[in-house]
């Protein structure tokens, strides 16, 4: 017997108002669950849905000594990752998505997902998930609501949102709320035994930014399933923050404290996947004298302050991390917010009840469980864990979390740093000329391709936007249109922007930068540039450095090693910059003139290098 509308009332908390009520009947009218449970957000709730996780096989409790309230689940290999394939931008015109997104018409795809959603919660239960992104009741946190048939979505959101109560108070009280309707895809007919993931092959993952509606059919992985991540906190988020008048950034926030003056300094950044986003977040400084806190490591909201500076929160509660290369080496503070209350997802399962994946500490064991819950040797050939294992752990167990990283108000933006995987070519830090210049960076932003991408030559440039390619919820040459009007509203309170590369080689493939806690180094030198203390050269890609600004003292770096790292081949530069323009044309006249002026400054000061000349100074 599915649910009914007086089934929705009986249900429903009484702090639920109608609206709510009305919908969720709606769905339920048409998804035909089996059951249905209103979410609070309680530790009796998580116990509940965890053990009923661990009894139908989805979930395997882990050694509450050596990780106490901990799980793994294993997804089928069919549902490891994003789908951006499946990813959809659904909005009237199929130019205001823009050429870098999936579009479809709203009316088709609605008729569409009707389609997939008529039963398709049979035999399930469905739950009512109300959540806040960013602190509960601040001026620049966004309600939303998850309608979905996976109790591991449930207890994932409990982790990556403010869930539960405190949420559907707030959206009683009349303030705006995202719909956002998931299902795995896959109804149960009576007496037919579930599976440990269930899914579908097919999978739509659908975003309407006119309406602020997302529905998301068939996997139950990732962000593709719990909506209050890229779904909402990017490509919908992006959209509400272009018509109000603020950004949503997919940039990790943290807080730099110089001890000497006690002075605080937040920094945002930007990085596509492999560049070391997490590392940077939860930074351990290689220089006396600082101290790195962590706001958020995935994601910033940015909204103007009564003072006209740009402040930002972290959307999320928790750190959704991928797992292989994370170590005590690499990032120490990630593995000590992870020993407790944390849920695991394909990564390989220790003989004595722990986790383990390629890159963690330690020998690598004789036996382990496969994330295909498979025996597992090291003779095996292939990974223990999935290349996409994740860990979702609460951001609060973080040993460095900043003391604000839950105000409301959020931490005001000192500096913006854009980076990518470049062994060549771009140098260790370059400062912006002006506020469009930096947009330049950020939308000229590309990285090299790693092995282990198969439709792309290694070694060549993916082009990666603001490292918002996959998550703008809009074109993309009109979000960087929102940074430029965003930059011309807050004048010179608006961060300078900083390109950064860690990755730079010299001529025998070896790493000419130490990297992970040396990247302070890169830090002292940007917010002592933005106090005013140190000069700055004119160089093709912005103002660089001198030599002697920076702390080299204690690291492996002498006047050869940072002369290769500022070595630019102007030849290499002027066929980029025809690369940078072969990718802006795709946009048409969408690109902002801004935009196009830069790339030509770009190419004067390419010129005068290959002439030997000065670099000009540009506005």
């Amino acid at each position: 017997m599915s649910v009914t509308e007086k089934d929705v009332r009986a249900a429903a908390p009484s702090n639920a108002p109608e609206d709510v009520i009305a919908w969720v009947a709606k769905i339920a009218e048409l998804a035909t669950p089996d059951a249905i449970e209103f979410c609070d957000g309680s530790q009796e709730e998580w116990g509940r849905l965890t053990q009923l996780m661990v009894d139908n096989g989805m979930f395997t409790r882990l050694n509450p000594e050596k990780r106490p309230n901990s799980f793994l689940a294993r997804s089928l290999p069919s549902d490891v990752a994003r789908v951006e394939s499946r990813t959809f931008i659904c909005c009237e015109k199929e130019e205001d998505a823009g050429p870098t997104n999936h579009w479809a018409d709203p009316k088709e795809m609605k008729a569409i997902l009707k389609e997939k959603f008529t039963a398709t919660m049979k035999g399930r239960t469905l739950y009512v998930v109300p959540f806040s992104m960013g602190p509960l009741g601040g001026p620049i946190s966004q309600l939303g609501i998850e309608l979905t048939d996976s109790p591991y979505v449930v207890c994932n959101m409990r982790i990556m949102t403010r869930m539960g109560a405190k949420a559907m108070d707030l959206i009683n009280e009349g303030r705006l709320w995202v719909p956002a309707v998931h299902s795995v895809g896959q109804p149960l007919e009576p007496g037919e035994k579930d599976t440990a993931w269930p899914c579908n092959d097919e999978k739509y993952i659908t975003h309407f930014p006119e309406t602020n509606e997302i529905w998301s059919y068939g996997s139950g992985y990732g962000g593709n399933a719990l909506l209050g991540k890229k779904c909402y906190a990017l490509r919908i988020a992006s959209t509400m923050a272009r018509r109000d008048g603020w950004m949503a950034e997919h940039m990790l926030i943290l807080r730099l404290t110089r001890q000497s003056d006690n002075k605080q300094f937040h920094v945002t950044a930007a990085f596509p996947s492999a560049c070391g986003k997490t590392n940077l977040a939860m930074l351990q400084p290689t220089i006396p004298g600082y101290k790195v806190e962590t706001v958020g490591d995935d994601i910033a909201w940015m909204r103007p302050g009564p003072d006209g500076r740009l402040y930002a929160i972290n959307p999320e509660a928790g750190f959704f991390g991928v797992a292989p290369g994370t170590s005590y080496k690499t990032n120490p503070m990630a593995m000590d917010t992870m020993r407790t209350n944390t849920i695991f997802t394909n990564v390989a399962l220790t003989d004595d009840g722990d986790v383990w994946w390629e890159g963690i500490d330690g020998d690598v064991p004789e036996h382990l469980i496969d994330w295909h819950g498979k025996d597992w040797t090291p003779e095996s050939g292939q990974p223990a864990a999935h290349a996409n294992s994740r860990f979702t752990t609460p951001a609060s167990q973080c040993p460095i979390i900043c003391p604000d990283w839950e105000a409301p108000q959020g931490v005001p933006v000192d500096a913006i740093l854009f980076g990518g995987r470049r062994a060549t070519n771009v140098p260790l830090v370059a400062e912006q000329y002006s506020a469009a210049h930096g947009v330049f960076i950020g939308a000229s932003v590309a990285s090299e391709v790693t092995a282990a991408a198969t439709d792309v030559k290694a070694g060549s440039l993916r082009h990666d936007p603001f490292a918002m390619l996959p998550f703008c919820g809009y074109n993309m040459a009109d979000y960087w249109g929102h940074w430029l009007e965003m930059q011309a509203k807050l004048g010179t309170a608006f961060p300078k922007i900083y390109q950064v590369n860690w990755f730079r080689k010299d001529e025998n493939g070896k790493f000419l930068w130490p990297g992970y806690g040396d990247n302070s180094r890169v830090l002292d030198w940007i917010v002592r540039r933005s106090a005013g203390e140190v000069e700055a050269i004119n160089g093709v890609t912005g103002r660089y450095p001198h030599f002697e600004d920076f702390n080299l003292d204690g690291v492996d770096v002498g006047k050869a090693e940072w002369d290769k790292m500022y070595t630019i081949d102007p030849d290499a530069w002027a066929a980029e910059a025809d690369s940078t323009e072969e990718y802006f044309s795709q946009f048409g006249d969408r690109l902002p003139q801004a935009i196009k002026d830069q790339l030509t400054a770009l190419r004067a000061r390419i010129a005068a290098a290959k002439a030997g000349e000065p670099i000009p100074a540009e506005g």
